[in-house]
């Protein structure tokens, strides 16, 4: 079987002068390989192939048999590195925390141990008859959260 940290420093070296990061890694028992990648950019098929090929020529697949698939991470899934965070600053994402709330804001910062964003709330002002919409910050360390994705509008 493949030993993932191995894998994970030849994807990483792989990825090196690139402005691709590593988000995922999965190595089944049967040595069947996924490999997810995002980028500061676009990914191109070009970009999975050179992956692709830095993993062939560190493993040899005679020696060790595997299934290697490489491509770029679903912009409908769930964040998993902070490189995705920083990626999507200032776009609507949806977070659910581990109370089981759900907000919907705007991501408006990210550091190695929280996140903030910016949530339109309804809220009563002192002198006013109506509720104004005033954005709320929310600071959320990642394991306060479940998870955090894109929201898509078209």
């Amino acid at each position: 079987m493949i030993d993932k940290k191995e894998l994970t420093a030849v994807i990483n070296k792989a990825l090196e002068d690139s402005k691709m990061f590593l988000v995922d890694i999965t190595v089944s028992g049967d040595n069947v390989i996924d490999v997810q990648l995002d980028s500061m950019e676009s990914i191109t098929i070009d970009d999975c192939i050179a992956v692709n090929n830095a993993v062939h020529e560190a493993f040899d697949q005679d020696v060790e048999d595997y299934e290697l698939t490489v491509g770029s991470y679903s912009l409908t899934e769930p964040f998993k590195v902070l490189q995705q965070y920083e990626k999507n600053l200032g776009g609507e994402v949806e977070v659910l925390t581990t109370a089981g709330s759900k907000l919907k804001g705007t991501l408006t910062s990210a550091s190695n141990e929280e996140f903030t964003i910016t949530v339109p709330t309804k809220t009563k002002i002192d002198g006013k008859k109506r509720p104004e919409i005033v954005d709320v910050e929310h600071t959320f360390k990642y394991d306060e959260v479940k998870y955090t994705k894109n929201i898509i509008q078209f």
